[in-house]
């Protein structure tokens, strides 16, 4: 019996040996990071920093030489059309009734003149041509509703709306401003009539504000003498803001009118959205932070996203953007750090029951964060991130 029972023990002893040398010799698994590839919207996005800008900024200069009363206004005050005093001057008449000094006035009447029919047959052109663009939008909702076009079809007919009824506001904004500087050119022209007699001139030329709007800056506050063309104060709408935003030129050539534009960082809540309006003709040159000299283009857009979720956004405020250059429906997409290059093409590891499958793919467009796949990922499949060299095809791996 105690023959058997050595025989037992010493077994037991042998199979626990054997058991932990197998243990120390078997392979550990690695710890590594899982993300899932999906299927979904890609974009492909050109990012950089911007501003923001009124859109239409109008400077308030004195018509005519003479004495500045002080300028009570403060940057920020609000403006209303027709209502608010922005300066008043008190005409020197011995220097108003000189021969040439009418003259100039003549003629500055005649180019106020012709600037506001400039800006009527502006204002005209633009009310038809928004009448022309909400005549398509409603013709388009039709056609959605019937699913005749495509919803990307639609947004372009949407934005063109929206354009136009801005192109309007700017342009009324703008015969106000023409009909303004008319209304100051006649003024100075009646204070340089010599024959006028000193009962009918007006001692103050008071000037009041042609749109509704804000005080961007006072240029000139103090009481004195002032010459014709003297700036005095800026103004603007802050409701009609735009953005402006300079990107390499080699950037610029992939970025068309109608494209979609993602601000954020700007400070506020959330994600706002604008349309690239115009892709500015000519570059130019602009010394990079590490001292490089780079060709950059304006690329100027107008906001989708209503006033009231940007109403703390003023004139020359910092925003980061993303300027939509390609955009793809539907497809596969993995985090560009699942992709390393092996031999001459790329490839993934795809974790299948605790191990590492190295697979090759065919890769599409890439924005620096995601990688569209043609081939060789499905979604939901489960992606090593960031794999070390450690890593092999078969290698047992566990999430981390």
């Amino acid at each position: 019996m105690k023959k058997w029972l050595r025989r037992i023990s010493l077994l037991v002893v042998l199979l626990i040996l054997g058991g932990l040398l197998v243990y120390g010799f078997w392979p550990v698994p690695i710890q590594v990071d899982l993300v899932q590839a999906e299927r979904g919207t890609f974009l492909v996005t050109v990012n950089e920093d911007g501003k923001t800008r009124i859109r239409e900024k109008y400077v308030l200069s004195a018509p005519v030489s003479g004495n500045l009363f002080r300028i009570e206004l403060q940057e920020g005050d609000s403006i209303k059309a027709n209502q608010t005093v922005l300066a008043r001057i008190e005409p020197g008449d011995p220097t108003l009734l000189d021969a040439r000094a009418e003259a100039e006035a003549e003629a500055r009447v005649r180019a106020a003149e012709a600037t506001v029919k400039q800006a009527e047959a502006a204002l005209q052109r633009a009310t038809e041509a928004h009448e022309l663009a909400e005549h398509d939008y409603q013709r388009a909702l039709k056609l959605l509703q019937m699913k005749t076009i495509t919803e990307s079809e639609f947004d372009e007919y949407e934005h063109h709306k929206g354009m136009a009824k801005a192109d309007v506001q700017s342009a009324g904004f703008a015969l106000a401003v023409a009909n303004f500087e008319l209304e100051l050119a006649k003024a100075a022209l009646i204070s340089t009539r010599p024959n006028s007699s000193s009962d009918k001139l007006p001692r103050t030329l008071t000037m009041t504000s042609p749109i509704n709007g804000q005080v961007l800056r006072v240029l000139h506050e103090n009481a004195g003498v002032v010459t014709p063309g003297t700036p005095l104060l800026e103004f603007g709408d802050p409701h009609d803001l735009e953005l402006e935003i300079d990107v390499l030129s080699t950037d610029a050539v992939k970025i068309q009118p109608g494209a979609k534009v993602f601000i954020e960082h700007w400070g506020g809540a959330g994600e706002l959205e604008a349309t690239v309006r115009l892709v500015e003709p000519s570059a130019f040159l602009k010394v990079s932070a590490l001292g490089v000299e780079e060709q950059r283009v304006n690329i100027i857009a107008d906001f989708s996203s209503p006033f009231e979720q940007r109403k703390t956004l003023g004139d020359g405020y910092r925003i980061e953007a993303r300027i939509v250059v390609s955009e793809a429906k539907d497809v596969i997409k993995v985090p560009a750090g699942t992709l390393f290059r092996e031999g001459q093409g790329w490839h993934v590891f795809r974790v299948e029951e605790g191990h590492a499958k190295l697979l090759p793919v065919e890769t599409g467009k890439s924005n620096g964060l995601e990688t569209e796949i043609l081939q060789g990922v499905t979604a939901g499949d489960l992606l090593i991130l960031h794999p070390t060299d450690d890593i092999k095809d078969g290698t047992p791996v566990i999430r981390n």
